[in-house]
């Protein structure tokens, strides 16, 4: 899975130099997941532009201006959730397109309506609407996150290899 992460780093990295495009992520169940596979790449600095490991409520909302309310009535674990942390690492960053991720890795944390492996994933480009997916990973932590982060990554390469 490693590998996986370090190809879809290296091909997503290519797609947006040949587009001067730049990415920024903010992270919570992943922990840094993502931002270290794409900064394993040599030349990520010319389109890694910074990384948010937003991992507690209180950091969601001073970084990424999440709203209490949301939180509160959603949950970190939710689409709204993410999508406010993706708008936010647009708003606190100059990068082109944000990847927001949120989940249960476990092995607590789940319960009956969100089990653990429920992963809340969001995707936007600056000045268009965002995209998000709720999925379920099956393993044990390390598993969930390492899937995660290649779900996040696999999309950005899909979409941009489409556009080209």
């Amino acid at each position: 899975m490693c590998e996986q992460l370090t190809v879809l780093s290296e091909r997503l990295g290519q797609l947006l130099v040949a587009r001067q495009q730049q990415i920024a992520v903010a992270e919570s169940c992943t922990g840094g997941l993502i931002a270290q596979s794409l900064t394993d790449i040599a030349g990520s600095s010319a389109w890694f532009e910074r990384g948010f490991i937003t991992y507690s409520n209180l950091s969601k909302i001073q970084m990424l201006g999440v709203q209490a309310k949301t939180l509160d009535q959603y949950g970190a674990v939710s689409a709204e959730t993410a999508f406010e942390m993706v708008s936010g690492v647009l708003q606190h960053s100059e990068a082109d397109c944000a990847i927001a991720i949120t989940g249960i890795a476990g092995p607590t944390g789940g319960t009956v309506t969100k089990p653990v492996g429920t992963v809340f994933i969001a995707w936007m480009f600056k000045g268009q609407t965002h995209s998000c997916e709720q999925l379920h990973f099956n393993g044990d932590r390390r598993a969930v996150r390492l899937q995660a982060a290649a779900h996040a990554l696999q999309y950005y390469v899909d979409i941009l290899m489409g556009s080209d």
